[in-house]
């Protein structure tokens, strides 16, 4: 096992790259930690958004994602951190951080303030504060506070379960295992299409109404309290 400490200061983007899984959490300290599970390597890096160009993951042959990275909002700093595991790995970034995470596996990610735009060749569970961009090539289980932009599409492989608590305004489009069903929240000010090689769980504790031409609904849960 290989372990790194990077004392990164506080509203950074951090981007994670992991070709194995990945499990990822704020924590109250400007520290990033990094652990690998395994004896492949691990780096931490901080540099200019010039230089961060590609994400790329692979097993054995077989690439998993191979995606040219967006360049971040930075604001004055123009500097992002670095994370790199080629195995699997745990890394405690600080609670204001913002996240770019990519693995070929799994990837779980909680307690983090900023946004997180993550994608994972397997399942992806996030419980952080504000949802980005997001993709799971299986399972993905989503519990946020809040989202950016107002007409997203997020999709699945298999299972979908989206809960974001402050949705009370939403227009919702669903394409999952038992066909496609469409509802509004409140007058539907934004945009969620949700699509899944399994089944969609969409949870809220706002009233639901099924739209036409069919009038259908999924599987809507209330959240779990506590």
């Amino acid at each position: 096992m290989t372990h790194r400490s990077f004392l990164a200061g506080n509203n950074q983007t951090i981007i994670i790259k992991v070709g194995g899984s990945v499990t990822v959490k704020g924590h109250e300290s400007d520290l990033i930690l990094a652990d690998t599970r395994d004896k492949w390597g691990l780096s931490i890096d901080r540099r200019s958004e010039a230089e961060i160009g590609r994400a790329r993951a692979a097993i054995g042959e077989r690439v998993l994602f191979d995606l040219r990275l967006k360049k971040p909002t930075l604001g004055a700093s123009q500097e992002v951190i670095e994370v790199q595991i080629t195995g699997s790995g745990d890394v405690l970034v600080p609670l204001t951080s913002s996240l770019k995470v990519y693995a070929g596996k799994d990837i779980e990610v909680q307690g983090v303030q900023g946004q997180v735009d993550a994608y994972s060749g397997l399942n992806l569970k996030l419980n952080v504060h504000t949802l980005g961009s997001i993709s799971a090539g299986r399972a993905m289980d989503i519990d946020c506070q809040t989202m950016t932009g107002k007409d997203v599409t997020f999709g699945a492989g298999s299972d979908l379960r989206f809960h974001v608590a402050d949705l009370n305004s939403v227009r919702l489009r669903v394409k999952d295992i038992g066909g496609y069903w469409e509802a509004r929240i409140g007058s539907g000010e934004k945009s969620v299409y949700l699509k899944s090689g399994g089944d969609v769980t969409f949870v809220t504790d706002q009233k639901v109404e099924a739209l036409p031409p069919n009038f259908i609904l999924g599987t809507i849960e209330k959240p779990v309290e506590g």
